[in-house]
């Protein structure tokens, strides 16, 4: 899947911020699984506030072949997108939903996923110069093999952090702050993840510290963001710092999601760590 602020192009420049070992691994903002797939750990807990995104990925672990066929029934046609868009998603079997997830997915504008305050998907159909594929079956078959070690759940990133222990790895890749009043992209749930989201999550990593897991955050690189997690003076260690201690790197990134291809090159993320990489 695309996913706003995915990080398939950011793999190469967190190679060298992975725990050296870890137990369990843990991704309470799932998104694309890009993060997941990569590392292709033996145990996770994977889950997302976005009800529609995790019954995704559990059909792509659970029913891939019935996912493939219902997918294979899809046209690239704007009016064939807005009535599949205004459908009513409940009436539909949780594959035939996740193939309507997928192809919206990849057929809509920049493969953006917003919605409303009514939690109903509101983007616009994509204009591409080609039909843009709109899905791989091997590629959604070696998915699903990789996620029969993960556990998927519909949860709010307290209560999956809340279970990490001792050696367990957290990786968090939420809703990042915004750059500027025009660049505030927030609305992958209902919800909206706003400066006190940001707070509450500075708060679990503290607590994940507490609780000896190894935890790694990408955000954007602002002001604000640095004040919640800041550097100081640690030995270098392959255990955890001290609380309220962090590793800050700032590496460079794409912004995917700006409407201004010439502005998606040149920006730079966080990488924050409670342990020396």
């Amino acid at each position: 899947m695309k996913w706003a602020g995915g990080k398939s192009q950011l793999l190469a420049a967190l190679e060298h911020h992975w725990p050296r070992r870890f137990e369990r691994y843990f991704e309470p903002f799932l998104g694309g699984g890009a993060v997941y797939f990569h590392l292709a750990p033996g145990h996770a807990l994977l889950t997302d506030a976005n009800t529609e995104l995790i019954e995704t990925w559990t059909v792509v672990r659970d029913q891939v072949e019935e996912l493939i066929e219902s997918l294979e029934r899809h046209i690239w046609d704007e009016g064939y997108y807005y009535a599949l868009r205004a459908a009513d998603a409940s009436a539909l079997s949780p594959v035939d939903r996740a193939s309507r997830f997928i192809y919206l997915n990849k057929t809509c504008y920049n493969g953006l996923y917003r919605v409303n305050r009514s939690g109903q998907f509101n983007v616009p159909f994509g204009r591409y110069k080609k039909a843009p594929s709109i899905y791989d079956a091997e590629n959604l078959r070696a998915a699903s093999v990789l996620l029969q070690a993960a556990e998927l759940r519909v949860a709010d990133f307290q209560a999956t952090m809340a279970e990490a222990g001792p050696g367990d790895f957290i990786y968090l890749d939420p809703p990042y702050d915004p750059v500027s009043a025009t660049a505030n992209f927030t609305h992958y749930t209902e919800g909206r993840f706003d400066a006190s989201e940001q707070r509450r999550l500075a708060d679990a990593v503290t607590r994940a510290t507490q609780q000896g897991a190894y935890v790694l955050l990408n955000n954007s690189d602002t002001e604000f963001i640095r004040s919640l997690f800041p550097e100081g003076d640690a030995a270098r260690s392959a255990d955890l710092l001290p609380s309220g201690v962090y590793v800050v790197s700032s590496v460079a990134a794409n912004r995917a999601i700006n409407s201004d291809a010439t502005k998606r090159k040149g920006a730079y993320e966080l990488v924050v760590t409670n342990y020396q990489p």
